[in-house]
């Protein structure tokens, strides 16, 4: 195989961080003149021992990324569709501003954001965090249901409406079985963005809306390395498992359909 050095380099690059992140969590100490490190669960009792704010920042930071995944979608499900299908002056110029949270760094405007939100009530409150958060990562979604759109082409909507199916059936019925990949891509690239951000959850959060990477910063700045170890290896766990289970439900979705 051509490609086989390439993908054994990449799988090392994934797997090697892991393996290292696996021995710190279960041996956080090895001195010298130990052969082998000493097994360590002080990190797991530490857990057991305190879930409370542990589980409260993991289901509040998965609380606010799936809604800012559900958000970004219906904001850009008709942008998407304008752009895949439309013609006029000034498309490309369009497209790009649309898609231009994504270049900008967020600390740019999200200064001038905070006291926006202030002024309106949306500082520290999720609602704020969840429509800051869409605001930087829609343009992910845009792009992916752009694409979507494009490659699904509009004649099975023709071919629905001109059988008397209503808008609504024919976004239900017939483009969005097709558009699930495009919305699945979009939605994975937005939930990491949600789910890893720490600065705005922060200066819009305010403190008052629990983030995993706020409970896990101190973690690894600590010098408890096993504990930070740990709960590192459950940041990364938790989008691949959602990510697996995602994969699974639209294998068994267009099993269903019979559309695979």
């Amino acid at each position: 195989m051509r490609h086989a050095p390439t993908i054994i380099a990449l799988v090392l690059m994934f797997l090697l961080p892991v393996v290292v992140l696996i021995l710190q969590a279960g041996a956080p100490g090895w001195r010298f003149p130990e052969l082998w490190p000493e097994l360590s669960l002080d990190g797991l009792r530490f857990l057991a021992a305190r879930p409370g704010p542990f589980l409260t920042a993991l289901t509040s930071s998965l609380g606010y990324s799936l809604a800012t995944v559900a958000l970004t979608l219906a904001m850009t499900i008709l942008p998407a569709q304008v752009l895949a299908f439309g013609s006029f002056a000034g498309k490309n110029l369009l497209e790009g501003l649309l898609l231009l949270p994504a270049l900008v760094p967020a600390m740019t405007f999200s200064m001038g954001l905070h006291f926006i939100f202030i002024k309106i009530g949306l500082a520290d409150t999720a609602p704020g965090v969840i429509l800051v958060l869409s605001m930087i990562s829609y343009p992910y979604m845009l792009r992916a249901l752009t694409t979507g759109y494009s490659l699904m082409g509009r004649e099975y909507g023709i071919c629905a409406r001109n059988l008397g199916a209503s808008t609504w059936t024919v976004f239900l019925e017939v483009e969005m079985p097709l558009l699930l990949p495009a919305m699945a891509a979009g939605g994975s690239v937005v939930f990491l963005v949600a789910f890893s951000e720490y600065f705005l959850v922060f200066l819009i959060g305010g403190g008052s809306v629990a983030s995993f990477t706020g409970y896990l910063f101190p973690l690894i700045t600590s010098s408890n390395r096993g504990l930070g170890a740990l709960v590192t290896l459950v940041f990364l766990a938790v989008p691949i498992a959602l990510f697996i289970v995602l994969e699974l439900g639209l294998y068994r979705y267009y099993r269903k359909r019979r559309m695979r």
